[in-house]
């Protein structure tokens, strides 16, 4: 079995957002063998949901890669943030902890000041954080799910875009998380959904309007990715079969995934702007 073939079990958290510390088995941040090539050698990054799942396999792989980071995640995720940051810090890299709502554009206002008085600057932001609820059916969709949906998974990636850009200079770089239901769609994550392709067309968009500052705005599509969100959300079947329909048949792990994010954020990819790396198991998408 490869090292990344963890068999899910079948599991549930009752309470959002979900809590890696309490997952089994845990998710696979990075590889024992990642070998750091200092693609971001004293780049300040900023990762939105930073403290598990994908934002933590991120921290991780871009502090072997010689980042120094800031974090922002809920604060009921205390616990799995302080471990990416005794884990980014073993790397010998610095690690702020930002927790707070980023549906507040007051925390974000706030949170970006917190990274600027540590660092000075800010080179990457990584646009991570977001939740979903699943709905079997569309009118089961509150207005109040519907609203924290989007104020999280887009709205806050808007706003604290706007407050970051100023701080950044050319070189620098945007990565965005959206997924692969932005292209294919989702019959029970339908406002999740609606968010990721709007996710997916700020990326477009945005990348246009940075082209004179030199600033690059690129996107990820994960597919099943093994995080907390998942057994937070699924019931405690669906989590045991959780990303056995796609090519690969098993769920990805976020170390699998987060060297896509390195790429993008170092000058590896300084011809790649407006563009989205799908990391789903082989589905084929429209991209």
């Amino acid at each position: 079995m490869d090292q990344m073939e963890i068999p899910t079990q079948a599991q549930h958290q009752d309470a959002q957002p979900g809590l890696e510390y309490e997952m089994n088995p845990r998710p696979i941040y990075i590889r024992d063998d990642y070998k750091g090539a200092d693609k971001l050698v004293d780049k300040i990054a900023l990762i939105t949901g930073g403290d598990s799942g994908i934002g933590r396999a991120i921290s991780v792989h871009f502090a072997r890669e010689g980042a120094d980071l800031a974090i922002c995640y809920h604060p009921r995720e205390e616990q799995d943030a302080q471990e990416t940051k005794r884990l980014v810090e073993a790397e010998g890299r610095r690690c702020l902890l930002i927790p707070g709502d980023l549906r507040s554009i007051s925390h974000i206002r706030e949170a970006v000041g917190k990274v600027l008085s540590t660092y000075k600057r800010i080179n990457i932001l990584v646009n991570n954080a977001a939740n979903h609820v699943e709905q079997k059916e569309f009118t089961g969709i509150s207005d109040e799910q519907m609203k924290a949906t989007f104020e999280l998974n887009i709205l806050a990636m808007f706003r604290l875009t706007k407050n970051v850009l100023p701080h950044m200079n050319a070189n620098d770089s945007i990565i965005n998380t959206t997924s692969v239901v932005s292209y294919r769609g989702s019959e029970s994550l339908i406002d999740y959904a609606a968010t990721k392709g709007a996710v997916t067309a700020f990326t477009r968009s945005l990348s246009q309007n940075m082209v004179d500052r030199g600033i690059r705005v690129n996107a990820v599509a994960p597919g099943p990715i093994w995080t907390p969100l998942i057994v937070a959300t699924k019931s405690p079947e669906e989590v045991a079969e959780f990303g056995k329909d796609v090519p690969l048949k098993r769920p990805g792990q976020p170390a699998e995934l987060a060297p896509a994010y390195v790429f993008l954020a170092s000058e590896d990819a300084s011809y790649f702007t407006g563009q989205v790396i799908h990391v789903n198991g082989g589905e084929v998408v429209n991209s």
